[in-house]
């Protein structure tokens, strides 16, 4: 006897056939929404939210658009999810990989539509990833030990990843910028100690990058507003004056004399941590919280400057770039150590007055200001300068180097081609698929330029079967050219996190022969 029921109700399931057919089109559909992203002459997306003040982005950066995406689809959420990972991890190609996935899943589709099991095309793509990645590091340029050399990578690198960005019309000064600061960091891939400040105002021409550290507060009144050989104290501590502090706590008096009895206790209090954070021998305090008028007036009086509400990020890293730690108890100062700089001073950025900390202990900080028209440019800027960052970071780590504009993915195809036919069985044409979809990559670059794709990509193929070519898309001219010498280069490990996550997200889609939704919970009648 056949179960007639065997979930709730309202519960779905979508079963082989549909279950497929579900996840492909899914995925392919969250691959086509970004593929005009892609290359240098993709085009951006705005996101409108629906909350309070309605708030927009414009971006043409694939992992931010995706993240924004509220979406039903399982198959389209795991894409979404490698997208992020990508972002993650290197920074750069949160696009290609999505694209990527999204055509192996439509070759995949017409395989399985010929009887195909997905099983055997799974198989045939581990082979041709494989084969792929050994095609692209027997290719791999690896410079570390030129300096010089090294450099210019890394500048090709920064504008190759730029170039697809707002910032792409100053490309090489803000290539200069990020490679400036990456190289300060001494191989750590930790950004933190890199500080990007956004002051709306001028055109993104006029951002710099600044040895030192801006914090975007005012200097206090009465205050130093310059100190040479700065003793820095960084703090979380309370500095209002000390109320009772006990909620619901009421202190009867009988007379007003009283009233200002407590009042003067609270203000000794006061005086007596001030006393105690000024015995630690510092010149300059800065705290995360309020520093009330009492206090900041006592600190005025001893010569020293008194930052309040430094926010969070601003302090840490401001704790992190000085060498000092956090501290919030003053009792033994021996025990707390003090951050130290050289000079501390007012500037003036655009019509705002920030502080200036420079010859700060870690070499390695630095601030980068971004300058640009509007809000909206200036988060998609740093959005762009923080791929091109993360990049690089990466890249001071894992110095080998690929060309870019589709070479890498024409030098795979090839490899994976040639594989396809010495495999024997149904194999190869899972193996034949994996090339067509590599492709899709260069495809895109030149449709997004409204280049005739189907033309290039016969010629490069064509240029491909020379020994040893650097053809790619020469998105400019609109021609096939020699990525060598126009200095487009994409870090290795950017695209082999490309072609593992896009290969692997893939298979994953392609397990799937079910889908159940569970039942929407029902809120029971309180009543």
């Amino acid at each position: 006897m056949a179960v007639e029921r065997l979930f709730k109700d309202e519960a779905t399931e979508e079963k082989g056939e549909r279950a497929r057919m579900a996840s492909f089109v899914g995925a392919m559909a969250i691959a086509d929404l970004v593929k005009t992203t892609l290359g240098p002459k993709g085009m951006d997306k705005i996101l409108q939210s629906t909350g309070r003040g309605h708030s927009v982005t414009v971006t043409n950066d694939g992992a931010t658009i995706l993240k924004s995406l509220h979406i039903d689809n399982p198959a389209a959420k795991v894409l979404i999810d490698i997208s992020k990972v990508q972002d993650d991890e290197v920074g750069d190609g949160t696009t290609s990989v999505v694209v990527l996935a999204g055509e192996l899943l439509r070759e995949a589709e017409k395989l399985v539509a010929t009887k195909i099991h997905p099983m055997t095309i799974i198989s045939g793509y581990r082979m041709a990833a494989d084969c792929a990645r050994n095609a692209l590091l027997q290719r791999v340029v690896n410079n570390k030990e030129d300096a010089e050399k090294f450099r210019s990578d890394l500048m090709k690198i920064a504008k190759t990843t730029l170039s697809s960005k707002i910032l792409s019309q100053d490309k090489e000064h803000f290539a200069t910028l990020a490679v400036d600061a990456v190289m300060r960091l001494k191989g750590s891939t930790n950004l933190e100690s890199i500080q990007i400040i956004k002051k709306a105002g001028g055109s993104l021409k006029d951002s710099f990058l600044d040895e030192g550290f801006i914090l975007d507060k005012k200097i206090g009144l009465g205050q130093p507003k310059r100190i040479e050989n700065a003793n820095i104290l960084v703090a979380n501590t309370a500095m209002d004056t000390d109320k009772v502090k006990i909620y619901g706590a009421r202190v009867r008096v009988d007379s007003m004399a009283k009233v200002a009895q407590i009042e003067g206790a609270e203000k000794e209090k006061m005086r007596e941590k001030v006393q105690k954070i000024i015995g630690h021998g510092i010149n300059c305090f800065v705290n995360r919280q309020l520093i009330y008028n009492f206090p900041e007036e006592l600190f005025a009086d001893a010569g020293i400057l008194a930052i309040e509400h430094a926010d969070f990020d601003g302090i840490e890293r401001l704790a992190l770039v000085t060498g000092g730690e956090i501290a919030s108890t003053f009792d033994n100062p021996e025990s707390v150590k003090l951050g130290h700089c050289k000079l501390i001073e007012e500037i003036m950025i655009g019509e705002d007055k920030l502080i200036h900390f420079s010859g700060v202990e870690m070499g390695q900080a630095c601030t980068i200001v971004l300058r640009g028209a509007s809000f909206h440019v200036l988060d998609e800027a740093e959005r762009s300068l923080h791929d091109a960052l993360c990049v690089l970071s990466q890249t001071v780590n894992d110095s080998r180097v690929l060309l870019g504009g589709g070479w890498p993915e024409m030098v795979m195809a090839k490899a994976v081609d040639e594989l396809a036919r010495k495999t024997p069985g149904k194999k190869s044409h899972a193996i034949d698929a994996f090339s067509r979809a590599l492709l899709a990559i260069p495809t895109t670059i030149a449709d997004n330029a409204g280049l005739d794709s189907a033309e290039l990509i016969a010629q490069l193929r064509a240029e491909h079967h020379k020994e040893n070519s650097n053809a790619g898309i020469d998105v400019i001219t609109g021609s096939v050219g020699d990525m060598s010498v126009l200095g487009i280069s994409e870090a290795f490990k950017v695209k082999q996190g490309v072609l593992l996550s896009a290969t692997e997200a893939a298979e994953m889609i392609l397990r799937v022969d079910e889908i159940i939704t569970c039942a929407p919970r029902r809120r029971e009648d309180r009543m």
